[in-house]
């Protein structure tokens, strides 16, 4: 995809705007972590991958701002406190914080500016670890995925949920790269933040991957009148007995698949896999602003004084899941066993 969703810049992180697109490609320049962090919050970057791989380069602004040795452990605690409050659903967001913090502790006691430049090529070195990692898994689903000319996705999990490849979306650009031919690609527009409609429809078209947008009340129209082959997803984080946290609707469309006999697949790095979550119960599950309900575009649709929910994900059952798609291998039930033994390869 020619538009890059982060760029580490002149000691600067530049995230494409994902609140504007299709309609502008804009770019906002963080300078410092609390801009990283408000940038994670607002939506500006949105997708576990890419919550982590930003937040990562957050920690390497946070020390390059850092102008006295003597303020070094106060402010890198700020900075990982910070960053850790900004979403609590997705895994990677705590994932890369933490790789980050060891790389500060095995360096906090030498020089600031080596410190500094210790954190900047950690972060980098996620950034380029997310593309390898999501290229590998995109090529493991392709095979799965071989016999599947119709495939339906939610929400995005492209190149604009990660550094730059994508896990679900990942799959079908190596299906492409591979030479199967992609009859048609089912996009549901993702109420109430519309990925789908705005983003996934957007890349795969950039990509020029046949698409077609459909309502999110239209999935078991498509399933049952036998329009696709199978559904492949991302995900936010995969509980240890293999649920998973995706977006809200994630689990939607799991039943209307398991009922219509299309195969359900969750593509993710192992980076999302959290053995310490007994289960998608133990997954905290965000609420977000009522106006993202109630208005579209900044325009409002409902009444005024409306109540309304507003869950950002949902859990899907490891019961529905016919597989996970990760960069060391396609995992199966049992799940428990599976994860494990990948997460430990």
């Amino acid at each position: 995809m020619s538009v890059k969703t982060i760029q580490w810049r002149r000691n600067e992180v530049w995230l494409i705007d994902q609140r504007l697109l299709p309609l502008k490609e804009e770019y906002r320049v963080c300078r410092n972590y609390r801009d990283v962090a408000r940038a994670i919050r607002t939506m500006v970057v949105r997708g576990a991958p890419a919550i982590g791989v930003t937040a990562a380069m957050g920690v390497a602004l946070g020390a390059l701002g850092i102008k006295s040795e003597r303020r070094v452990s106060a402010v890198m605690e700020r900075v990982f406190e910070v960053l850790g409050q900004t979403r609590p659903t997705a895994v990677n967001l705590r994932w890369a914080l933490e790789r980050m913090r060891s790389v500060y502790e095995a360096n906090k006691q030498g020089s600031l500016p080596s410190l500094q430049k210790s954190l900047k090529a950690a972060a980098l070195g996620i950034h380029d670890e997310d593309i390898a990692v999501n290229r590998a898994l995109g090529t493991l689903g392709a095979q799965l995925l071989k016999n599947s000319s119709t495939i339906l996705t939610h929400c995005n999990a492209g190149a604009l949920a990660t550094a730059g490849y994508g896990t679900a979306l990942g799959v079908i650009r190596a299906l492409k790269e591979s030479g199967t031919k992609i009859n048609q690609v089912f996009v549901d527009e993702t109420r109430p933040f519309l990925q789908g409609a705005r983003l996934t429809a957007w890349e795969l078209k950039q990509e020029r991957i046949p698409v077609t947008l459909i309502t999110d009340n239209m999935m078991g129209y498509v399933m049952k009148e036998k329009k696709v082959d199978a559904v492949v997803v991302g995900c936010d984080r995969v509980a240890a007995n293999g649920d998973v946290a995706n977006k809200i609707g994630t689990y939607s469309v799991a039943v209307l698949a398991r009922r219509h006999g299309v195969p359900f697949y969750v593509a993710c790095p192992t980076s999302t896999i959290d053995l310490d979550c007994p289960s998608g119960d133990a997954i905290p599950i965000e609420e977000r602003a009522s106006t993202e309900v109630t208005h579209v575009a900044g325009r409002r649709i409902a009444p005024e004084g409306i109540n309304t929910l507003n869950p950002a994900f949902d859990i899907t059952d490891h019961s529905l899941v016919s597989a996970i798609i990760t960069e060391k291998g396609v995992l199966k039930a049992p799940f428990r066993k599976s994860l494990r033994d990948v997460c430990h390869r």
